[in-house]
């Protein structure tokens, strides 16, 4: 590790700080600004059983008696040492409905991630490789045709072929390996549109390149140049196109687990959004920006040690450069 990739490294990581920070921010001055005060509603609702004494110290743990800038920075302290307050509905801490939750939906996210890769390999592989008269044109239309297709459209057609015609897994059984595959499908297939677009055009682009054409003079296989040759330059743009779909995989996650009736974190943005449970939400919306920054953190500072073109400039030099 170099001082330039050194400090670049250490840039990243302030920004994403301040990233996270401004929006935890955002979110808290967007609910403050809330029409009508959803908080003393849900405090004062009979149907919550709350007691005074519990009020009381709600009122007194939130500061909600206190100006919005004393909360704002007493909620951004909690935040910071990993204390994401109680929950109004259930008063139960809000780090453990989260971890409660959480592994089923980054397990979905997960199996729709490869899902989503293994399609778009498929597709890239085909397009160089497939004759034309078995349909390669065909499969260059699958990513607009993919993209054009709602997750939960395509969960519901899987529910009603798979589940109800064929029987391959119940819906009742959300948990079970079927269900979990079919809605890392119905999750995945949207997202393998973007990955197999830049791979396919990264793949013409590599393969009109000098050096293509010299290694086939010299009497290379084709899959011997797809993988020691084309595979690598065109799949590191890939890198950046997987960091920016992961806030797709956690929004289509949270839409596709009620497709499919899982229990996940869409069940329970559900049930806090049905209850006004501001504290929830916020910490939902929070810990996905986390969630988001940080890939995108990950793949900022592996891209330059993939790619030994990357060259890690100051930004005066950079701006002399592209000048």
């Amino acid at each position: 590790m170099n001082r330039d990739y050194a400090t670049y490294a250490l840039r990243r990581v302030l920004q994403a700080i301040v990233v996270i920070l401004l929006a935890y921010v955002f979110t808290f001055v967007v609910i403050s600004v809330l029409p009508g005060d959803p908080v003393s509603a849900v405090l004062n609702n009979p149907q919550n059983a709350f007691t005074q004494d519990q009020i009381r110290d709600i009122i007194a743990y939130y500061g909600l008696d206190q100006p919005v800038y004393v909360q704002l920075w007493e909620s951004l302290s909690r935040f910071v040492t990993g204390d994401l307050g109680l929950s109004l509905r259930t008063h139960l801490p809000v780090s453990r409905m989260i971890g409660e939750v959480l592994p089923s939906t980054l397990a979905l996210a997960a199996a729709a991630l490869a899902v989503a890769l293994v399609l778009a390999l498929a597709i890239a592989l085909g397009t160089r490789y497939l004759p034309r008269r078995y349909g390669q044109g065909v499969l260059r239309a699958f990513p607009s045709l993919f993209l054009s297709m709602p997750n939960f459209v395509i969960g519901l057609v899987l529910i009603q072929v798979f589940a109800f015609q064929l029987g391959l897994f119940r819906v009742i059984d959300s948990e079970g390996s079927w269900a979990t595959f079919f809605a890392a499908v119905a999750l995945g297939i949207p997202v393998s549109a973007q990955v197999a677009e830049v791979l396919v055009a990264n793949l013409d682009h590599e393969s009109r390149q000098d050096y293509a054409f010299l290694a086939r003079s010299r009497g290379l296989g084709k899959t011997r140049l797809f993988l020691r040759h084309l595979l690598k330059p065109s799949a590191l743009p890939v890198v950046t196109v997987l960091a920016l779909v992961v806030g797709e995989l956690l929004g289509g996650a949270v839409i596709t687990e009620q497709i499919f009736g899982r229990t996940g974190i869409g069940s329970l943005v559900q049930r806090s959004v049905t209850a006004q449970d501001l504290p929830v939400l916020q910490a939902v919306v929070s810990l996905a920006a986390v969630a988001f920054v940080v890939v995108n953190l990950l793949a900022d500072l592996v891209y330059p040690l993939l790619d030994p073109r990357v060259r890690l400039l100051p930004e005066r030099r950079r701006a002399e450069v592209a000048a």
